[in-house]
């Protein structure tokens, strides 16, 4: 949507109105993040209590007030929606993490998975390949990073999982590496990769990423695959 608002927080930062970037202080940066993953709004005291953790309540409070301050002068509409003692990003502001989201949600619930992979896969894993506000160390980051790890884990599993099916051995491969660079210790997406490579017929790259993915087990976890993903390749390295 070039011609209005948008808020970028998956990877860096970005906030763009008409297509053209806009400076955002850092103190409304932290502000609109935060209600970019608060879709229902927040309310002012946890808004402050939570961007700024280490600071009295009167202080954080003060900092709130500044970044409001800040957000009013950023583009030439309201960013902030607010409503009494609660604080809303303001509707006419897409967000990168919405769309995702809302992608990833439905690539995990039933019946809707077909749709979803009919339209540009590739971009799919693009979208859900990238982490939330790369190099910040807010704590309530923590919460919020792992929610969409896991989101996007189960959904790029699911997407990996029907483009395999449907015989989209490239796309699948590379929703289940994807996957696999969130949690390399889950087994789900080494499995659909190894079943990729089988169906390709490429058997000395499916039986390579078996034992790559055994061996990190044995040297992190000191576990095995599960008999399951063992089987797939158990016949295929007897002599």
């Amino acid at each position: 949507m070039t011609n209005g608002a948008r808020l970028e927080i998956l990877g860096p930062f970005e906030f763009t109105y008409g297509g053209r970037r806009f400076a955002v202080p850092a103190g409304a940066q932290r502000l609109l993040a935060l209600l970019a993953v608060h879709y229902d709004g927040i309310h002012r005291r946890a808004a402050a209590e939570q961007l700024w953790p280490d600071c009295t309540p009167c202080r954080a409070a003060a900092n709130l007030r500044s970044a409001l301050c800040q957000s009013r002068k950023i583009g030439p509409n309201a960013v902030v929606d607010s409503d009494g003692q609660r604080l809303a990003l303001s509707p006419c502001i897409t967000v990168d993490h919405r769309e995702a989201w809302q992608s990833a949600r439905r690539l995990t619930e039933s019946g809707d998975q077909t749709d979803a992979v009919q339209v540009l896969p590739d971009r799919l894993v693009a979208d859900l390949d990238r982490p939330l506000l790369v190099g910040w160390d807010d704590e309530w980051l923590i919460l919020e990073r792992e929610r969409w790890d896991q989101m996007r884990l189960y959904a790029l599993e699911a997407l990996a999982q029907n483009l395999q099916t449907g015989g989209r051995h490239l796309s699948a491969l590379q929703a289940s590496l994807a996957a696999s660079a969130i949690d390399p210790f889950r087994e789900t997406p080494h499995r659909i990769a190894v079943e990729v490579h089988l169906a390709e017929g490429n058997v000395a790259c499916a039986v390579k990423r078996y034992q790559d993915y055994r061996r990190l087990l044995q040297q992190e976890l000191k576990v095995a695959p599960s008999p399951r993903l063992t089987r797939l390749v158990r016949d295929l390295t007897r002599t």
